[in-house]
């Protein structure tokens, strides 16, 4: 792995302790202005209202990286989750049901933030646990 890889892949595990820390003042050093998530024009403000909004919605979310890779300017990142979300996630009534489930994220970086996300949440996998 060269420098700049290894460069990205550190920066990228502070923008997951950050949001796990829940410092939003901090989010701006990590995500870019103009950020795009799937798709969607959100900027940093929109991207940080869709955070605050899941956390509130899952009291105890926690971001775990179970793999990641670099190839910059583009990470891949696998993030397994073990959470209990308060009410409907997904169109799915979890209702603090604890549940488990994996998020496959690319993330596109413009020097050292994120400009576009592109994410796939596992919902067959919590919907094999709601039985």
């Amino acid at each position: 792995m060269t420098s700049h890889e290894t460069g990205l892949a550190s920066i990228y595990r502070d923008y997951i302790a950050c949001l796990n820390r829940q410092d939003w003042p901090a989010l701006g050093q990590f995500v870019h202005d103009d950020a795009i998530h799937n798709g969607r024009r959100l900027g940093l403000s929109g991207y940080r209202a869709m955070l605050e909004r899941d956390f509130d919605d899952i009291p105890d979310l926690h971001f775990n990286i179970a793999l990641l890779t670099a190839d910059p300017p583009l990470i891949a990142s696998r993030l397994a989750f073990a959470c209990a979300p308060k009410g409907r996630f997904l169109g799915l009534d979890v209702n603090g049901t604890h549940i488990v489930f994996t998020e496959n994220v690319f993330y596109r970086f413009r020097g050292r933030q994120i400009e576009e996300v592109w994410s796939i949440i596992d919902k067959a996998e919590i919907e094999a646990q709601l039985g």
